[in-house]
């Protein structure tokens, strides 16, 4: 994996920036929106040169064989379609520059092109040494083929969705997991049920979870709120997501992207502003520790795991912390982390209850952290917590929001 990019900090990305929204103030404004990398880029030296002067990253696209997993119909056939001596070539001719972070392989791949991407991957991480290889993966709502023994016309390749995520694992060769999932475009529990089970599958091969998150709409009269921005990254937080991408920053797909067609913001640009900054503050803290699992705390009796594999609990008991519910019984999304270094112990919540931002409301984390001192963070540094008189300890978050309470 490329050193360009550093892995030890809580990365965010933005899909598209196009030309319209080159220009060295764009670039500045892409950076004061707290965005990291930018995916789909074309190499173009001068727009590099801003890039690299404002600390921005590109994984750019069109220097290898492009690859789309589509509706299916080509699936299995890429290693006819896009052969080893094109990737060799195309490295023969690439130009490399300092912000180039990463070189894209191509998007939503069947799993019956996996085994020739394990060959694919493996060998564009020797002819770009400097460069990580980016692959995104579909989500849970792609088509399932309904035959098991001839899959070519399947968007996944398999007969379920953790088929296809064990295909990947099984064979290609990465160091993270990248998916898109579009929580307002789809639904609250496919969206969890998606997390499961690639940060599951993260968590049994080492490998990192990357998420594809929805800034735009795919309905022109919808524009998602400042707190739908929130819940769909604190609930990928709380299953360990490492880097989270906003698609789209410019026109890829869809409406109400963050600029417009002439590469004016948006409302979504404040929003995204506010919003990737508080995660930033809070990733400091968040990327001293890794996920081991992930609890529904106090869903019994809600809608939000209908079809899921998930079995809520009323309280969480991780060993290090106890008693661990919203005061009012409300739904919370807990990940429970333990330190990459040293010990220490830590959970990552998200107030869940109003995924649709309807009705935001400041919600009491009470917890208990036996012959331990905490400290919790949020988005905006420290969050008071108090020791009641039982002993047990009471926090605030908002609808929506996400903190992080650690042991000392």
């Amino acid at each position: 994996m490329s050193n360009r990019m550093n892995r030890k900090r809580l990365n965010i990305g933005a899909y598209i920036l196009q030309e319209y929204a080159q220009t060295e103030r764009h670039i500045r404004e892409v950076k004061e929106c707290g965005i990291d990398l930018i995916i789909g880029m074309d190499n173009y030296p001068e727009v590099l040169d801003l890039f690299e002067k404002y600390g921005v990253g590109a994984v750019v696209g069109g220097v290898l064989p492009g690859w789309w997993g589509g509706n299916g119909e080509r699936a299995g056939r890429m290693h006819e379609i896009n052969p080893m001596y094109q990737y060799e070539l195309a490295a023969a001719n690439f130009k490399d520059h300092p912000a180039i972070w990463g070189i894209d392989v191509g998007d939503e791949p069947s799993a019956l092109d996996f085994p020739y991407y394990s060959k694919v991957i493996r060998r564009v991480g020797e002819l770009f040494p400097s460069q990580f290889v980016y692959l995104n993966l579909y989500p849970n709502y792609a088509s399932v083929s309904q035959n098991t023994a001839d899959q070519t016309v399947s968007q996944l390749g398999t007969a379920t969705y953790e088929e296809h995520i064990e295909s990947y694992c099984r064979n290609v060769p990465s160091d993270y997991i990248c998916y898109d999932f579009y929580l307002y475009s789809i639904n609250v529990p496919k969206a969890y049920e998606n997390l499961r089970v690639v940060a599951d599958a993260c968590l049994r091969t080492g490998r990192s979870m990357w998420i594809v998150l929805q800034v735009n709409s795919n309905k022109p009269a919808e524009w998602i709120s400042e707190n739908e921005l929130r819940f769909q990254a604190y609930t990928a937080m709380a299953f360990g997501a490492e880097t989270i991408t906003w698609a789209c920053y410019t026109a890829g797909w869809w409406h109400n992207q963050v600029l417009d067609e002439n590469g004016e913001k948006t409302e979504q640009y404040a929003k995204l502003q506010k919003v990737n900054a508080e995660l930033h503050a809070i990733g400091e803290p968040y990327m001293r520790y890794r996920r081991t699992a992930t609890h529904f705390v106090g869903f019994n009796g809600t809608k939000w795991l209908d079809g899921t594999q998930i079995t809520p609990v009323d309280s969480l008991d991780t060993g290090f912390f106890t008693d661990v519910k919203e005061a009012d019984g409300n739904p919370i999304v807990v990940g429970e982390m333990t330190a990459r270094e040293g010990s220490g112990h830590a959970l990552m919540i998200c107030a869940a209850e109003d995924p649709y931002d309807k009705a935001p409301t400041m919600r009491k984390i009470r917890f208990r952290a036996a012959g331990s001192a905490v400290r919790v963070f949020g988005g905006h540094g420290i969050v008071p917590v108090c020791k009641l008189p039982d002993g047990s300890y009471e926090t605030e978050v908002m609808s929506c929001d996400g903190i992080l309470i650690e042991t000392l």
